[in-house]
């Protein structure tokens, strides 16, 4: 059963909220820079639009890494633009005084909290293919014992599910170069 936990819904519903406060808050701003600055107004109506596809995805699909990934990239991409048009300038020369108060604050305010959420998301990500950790000592119960390599007894032990859990045998010997010591082994192994 693929169910969702409660941090992945939160997390997801955080992101999908900061996309959504992104693609408004630079939908407010499409006019202004239309006639400003072309290109900006344009960059900013498809980062909207695009934020407003990955909020729609981050709540829709099971598997949302390509939706945090697109937003997160966007978001990074946006936050740039914002820092280098009021340091430096943008390379086409454009340059813009100020914060632009309420917008811009609001929109790192977001990008930033969206970049957040991914970053929270993907850190607890289940991953996939790894092996199962043993189970806990106390959640295991005595099987009868086994007898290792050098007659000592070692309890067996089962974890919770069933599934035997093995100790781990310590094998306490000093290696000789000669074949008839690994012969030895052998046979007290085998049991002869």
């Amino acid at each position: 059963m693929n169910s969702i936990s409660a941090t992945d819904v939160t997390l997801r519903g955080v992101g999908a909220c900061c996309a959504v406060g992104n693609a408004v808050l630079h939908g407010l701003l499409v006019p202004d820079h239309l006639e400003e600055e072309f290109h900006i107004g344009v960059l900013f109506a498809v980062s909207g639009a695009v934020m407003l596809v990955v909020a729609a995805a981050l709540m829709t699909l099971k598997r949302p890494m390509v939706a945090w990934l697109t937003g997160a990239l966007v978001s990074l991409g946006m936050i740039t633009g914002f820092l280098v048009s009021r340091t430096v300038g943008l390379p086409d020369g454009y340059y813009e005084p100020g914060w632009e108060l309420p917008y811009g604050p609001l929109s790192l305010l977001v990008e930033g909290l969206f970049i957040l959420a991914f970053l929270t998301w993907l850190g607890g990500a289940p991953t996939t293919g790894g092996a199962p950790a043993p189970p806990h000592a106390a959640d295991r119960e005595e099987m009868p014992s086994a007898v290792s390599l050098h007659g000592e007894r070692r309890p067996r032990r089962t974890g919770v599910s069933g599934q035997q859990h093995v100790e781990p045998t310590v094998i306490r010997a000093t290696f000789r170069r000669t074949p008839s010591h690994c012969t030895e082994l052998t046979n007290r192994a085998e049991g002869r």
